[in-house]
């Protein structure tokens, strides 16, 4: 994952060795020196150490929303379980909604 110094420059996440605030000088685009693995001198970087180290923690926001969508499809696979042979044929002809279909692509989906 790419970490975003500020002022365009990115580094890759495990590559970031260390964070040290900038105190001499510091100011607008001086504000953590971030030291960078196979690098001798460090990167100044205009974000503060905090931000930078949580997005360093950070789940990315794309694997936080997949894992809540495959949460979502079991729950609503362990629901569709629940429903009824009865239901299902109700929903099919006078709805238009196929329960069973529903059911083998959500399958298909949380095997990949």
């Amino acid at each position: 994952m790419l970490v975003h110094l500020g002022f365009g420059k990115y580094v890759r996440s495990d590559q970031v060795t260390a964070l040290i605030p900038v105190e001499e000088e510091r100011g607008p685009g001086r504000r953590t020196f971030v030291y960078v693995q196979g690098q001798a001198n460090p990167l100044v970087a205009s974000r503060t150490e905090e931000t930078i180290v949580r997005d360093l923690v950070q789940e990315p926001r794309e694997v936080t929303q997949a894992r809540q969508q495959q949460e979502i499809l079991q729950d609503l696979l362990e629901d569709l379980s629940k429903v009824n042979s009865t239901v299902r044929r109700i929903s099919r002809d006078e709805g238009g909604l196929d329960l069973d279909q529903l059911e083998r692509r959500i399958n298909r989906v949380l095997e990949d």
